[in-house]
């Protein structure tokens, strides 16, 4: 038997650098370096070296002071790296620039989070919206972005830049397939309203998961719904949304819906380009906001969700529902997670359920939460004869169930809650 040789592409070398400005800052500038490097890993960079640097004025032309470029330099020639990751939002100037300093290629936190978009999206729908997100952002600089650079370092030899005629037949081509891939998007979006239609007339309550990346939402999905989506403890493991039918208790049935995990300074290219996807949110009856309880970053990281959660309104006529999910107690010590139950307990309107989606712990919990808050429709007593069993069985398939109770003659009392699809329909076929 001959031996599998893995012919693995080397890694590309990097360095990532977190700009620390501070004033209004709502986080740690170590945990934000330590989100950019795992940024930069999921992006398959062999991150060679990691530094903070502290930004009290940005300089228009390099973010950086001179002298600060200057240590970097020399940091980056000392990594042999061939890629920097600046935890910030560069300008095409400061890109260009800092480039030359460095002689590597510059990504920016936007080129970044849009790139492993790239390499993630499966579907046609997230493959037309990563490329409409990155070519809106090539288009202010011209700059080609990660997957196109074949391992190139700086992009700016002696050879000088395109010139004006070619500039303007790239800004043309550009623009020409942003329309094109917008008419596409319009496309998907008009079969996701027929889509809605549809499922309007189903009697299945909707539920979304939001969450910030990696905060365990697939594996909460895959345990929820029994589904082998992937999960990995990896930063934007999910970008196709996945839709299942999840199981309630007394039998009534919900589609739940894993979303694309969010980002502080999630980019408005990605926002815009993804609002087919997010209009799932804006959609369900009830939202799941999957926390990692176990993370230091927590709090942040909630504000951040729910900063992007106002960018997508709820649909008219509709009223919000969320639901906090606090994930991953098993990772915390007893005193940490004694605490976190004792504050989910007292959680105000919304409420939280602590939950373990990797060892089940809390899941059923999460269920009969999940139903008590998708319940709108008001209980109604049937009473079934003997033979009407097809009848009883349709009930636990279609609605919920909350009692049941047989008297001497063999009838059955049967208290449910039926959605108003369902109820036309029972009465079609039943009444």
């Amino acid at each position: 038997m001959s031996k599998h040789i893995d012919h693995a592409v080397p890694l590309i070398r990097a360095v990532v650098v977190h700009p620390d400005r501070r004033e209004g800052a709502d986080r740690a500038a170590a945990e934000r370096l330590e989100e950019a490097t795992g940024l930069a890993r999921a992006l398959d960079l062999d991150v060679r070296a990691q530094e903070i640097v502290r930004v009290r004025k940005p300089v228009p032309a390099t973010l950086f002071g001179s002298g600060k470029v200057e240590e970097l330099a020399a940091l980056v020639r000392a990594a042999e790296a061939e890629a920097v990751v600046v935890d910030d939002q560069l300008s095409p100037v400061q890109q260009r620039n800092l480039e030359k300093a460095w002689d590597a290629k510059v990504i920016d936190r936007t080129g970044l989070i849009l790139e492993i978009f790239g390499r993630r999206a499966r579907t046609r729908e997230g493959k037309l919206q990563v490329e409409l997100a990155r070519l809106e952002y090539e288009r202010s600089r011209l700059v080609r972005t990660w997957t196109h650079l074949e391992r190139q370092r700086g992009g700016t030899g002696s050879t000088g830049g395109p010139g004006e005629t070619q500039i303007e037949i790239d800004r043309r081509l550009i623009a020409d397939r942003i329309v094109k891939l917008k008419g596409e998007l319009e496309e998907v979006r008009r079969t996701r309203g027929l889509q809605r239609k549809q499922r309007a007339k189903a009697p299945h309550p909707t539920v979304a998961l939001v969450g910030y990346t990696n905060a365990g939402k697939s594996t909460l999905f895959n345990r929820l719904t029994g589904s082998e989506v992937l999960a990995k403890d990896l930063l934007f493991a999910t970008l196709d949304t996945t839709q299942r039918t999840l199981k309630l208790p007394q039998g009534r049935p919900a589609i739940i819906a894993d979303t694309v995990g969010f980002i502080s300074d999630l980019p408005h290219e990605l926002v815009d380009s993804f609002r087919a996807t997010l209009e799932e949110v804006g959609e369900a009856d009830l939202i799941l906001h999957v926390r990692d309880i176990a993370s230091e970053d927590t709090e942040a990281q909630a504000k951040d969700v729910e900063a992007v959660l106002k960018q997508i309104p709820p649909v008219e006529g509709k009223a919000r529902r969320v639901l906090e999910v606090w994930n991953k107690i098993d990772l915390l010590t007893p005193e940490a997670r004694e605490l976190a139950e004792g504050q989910a307990a007292r959680a105000g309107e919304g409420g939280a359920v602590p939950v373990s989606a990797w060892t089940g712990e809390g899941i059923e919990a999460l269920r009969r939460a999940i139903a008590d808050r998708i319940d709108d429709e008001p209980e109604m007593e049937l009473t079934l004869e003997p033979s009407q069993g097809e009848a009883l069985a349709w009930l636990y398939e279609n609605g919920r169930v909350t009692g049941r109770e047989t008297d001497a003659e063999g009838r059955t009392r049967v208290t449910v809650r039926l959605h108003p699809a369902a109820l036309g329909r029972w009465e079609r076929a039943f009444g």
